[in-house]
């Protein structure tokens, strides 16, 4: 079967990049990898790889390309292509591609230092009030923090030693490994990527270099946050390794129960208990909200669980516009520990409806007649 033409092959424009090249051949080594196709795919897969593998070879190399632009598959001998070292970039880019199959945390190349690793993430928990989420505040909370070990200076080496350049990986914190085509460099293992080794730790931070300890952090609550929300401090995680950059801290809210307000997004519920007095002849009364009393009007027979909504009384969120509204629920009281004389007085009201009929109980006959269409 004869040859495509390698631009063809890697789906690429003859004017491409380097870059577009490469990216190109990642993107089919990746999908035709002999270890991500198995079974009936596994053959045609293969040829596709190998296909695009030497595609890469000549593209990459500066003076075959040119080569092969001039004069097409005459002015390449692929007899003459030697180990991975003969390509240019092409141990390079398949050490990419290895890693991002696998999983494996590439580091600087020989040379290029030691590697360097980005610090974790800290969560603090804060639990505030329902004022405190409503109105913000400022808060100190203590965290942990890493200072210079002052035994050793920040040195990690017992005083009177000193930390020796790793002698597995010269220093870099990586090793590579080669196979034929195949470049793949990993974590050396005996320095763990730091690129020294320490003799003799110190025995007050073990070799760390550093004390852990507590320090004390400012947060800024802002109005109208919500519990589990997050609010994130920048830089005061844990500390990075071989001077990477610190994590971040996240410091979770908590809204703690309170005893009269339940809130719901930006909006507030309270159960309100009223007499049967007030209930049955209406009236005035205050209600609570965070901002102080608040008046409603209680019309003349108002039933248990009714709803009363007061307008912007709730809270405004951190991404809203307006305050959201404060819902009041009636609950109607039952009177409890009578008299003699007043369960007389009731006795006697109670007679006085029963002869009104229905009207004086606007529930009662709709559940008299739910009750009979159940049993029957």
């Amino acid at each position: 079967m004869s040859k495509r033409d390698y631009y063809e092959v890697l789906g690429v424009p003859k004017n491409a990049s380097d870059d577009e090249i490469k990216k190109a051949y990642r993107k089919h080594a990746m999908k035709h990898h002999p270890d991500r196709n198995q079974g009936d795919a596994a053959k045609a897969a293969e040829e596709k790889f190998k296909e695009s593998k030497e595609a890469y070879e000549m593209l990459s190399d500066p003076p075959k390309r040119a080569a092969y632009d001039q004069h097409g598959f005459a002015g390449v001998d692929p007899n003459m292509r030697g180990g991975a070292e003969a390509y240019g970039g092409f141990a390079e880019a398949f050490g990419d591609i290895f890693g991002d199959m696998f999983g494996q945390q590439r580091g600087g190349r020989p040379g290029g230092g030691r590697q360097v690793y980005r610090g974790s993430d800290l969560s603090y928990a804060m639990e505030v009030t329902l004022e405190e989420a409503a109105k913000g505040k400022d808060a100190q909370i203590r965290i942990p923090s890493w200072d210079n070990c002052d035994t050793c200076q920040g040195s990690g080496a017992k005083p009177g030693t000193q930390v020796k350049t790793c002698a597995t990986c010269s220093g870099t914190g990586s090793v590579q490994m080669r196979q034929g085509f195949f470049s793949v460099q990993q974590t050396c293992p005996a320095c763990r990527g730091t690129g020294k080794v320490i003799p003799e730790p110190c025995p007050a931070c073990h070799g760390q270099g550093k004390i852990k300890k507590q320090k004390t952090l400012e947060v800024k609550i802002p109005a109208g946050i919500d519990g589990g929300m997050r609010i994130r401090s920048a830089g005061n995680g844990e500390p990075g390794t071989n001077g990477g950059p610190p994590g971040d801290l996240y410091i979770e809210i908590r809204l703690r129960k309170h005893d009269i307000f339940e809130r719901d997004g930006d909006d507030l519920h309270c159960s309100v208990p009223i007499s049967i007095v007030t209930a049955t002849l209406g009236g005035e009364i205050d209600v609570p909200t965070l901002a102080g009393k608040a008046a409603i009007d209680i019309p003349e027979g108002t039933q248990t669980g009714k709803q009363f909504r007061l307008r912007g009384k709730g809270i405004k969120g951190v991404r809203s516009s307006y305050p959201g509204d404060l819902y009041c629920h009636i609950l109607i009281e039952t009177p409890v520990k009578l008299t003699e004389h007043q369960r007389k007085l009731l006795r006697e009201l109670d007679e006085s409806l029963k002869k009104g009929g229905g009207k004086h109980s606007p529930s009662g006959d709709s559940w008299t007649d739910r009750l009979k269409s159940f049993f029957s």
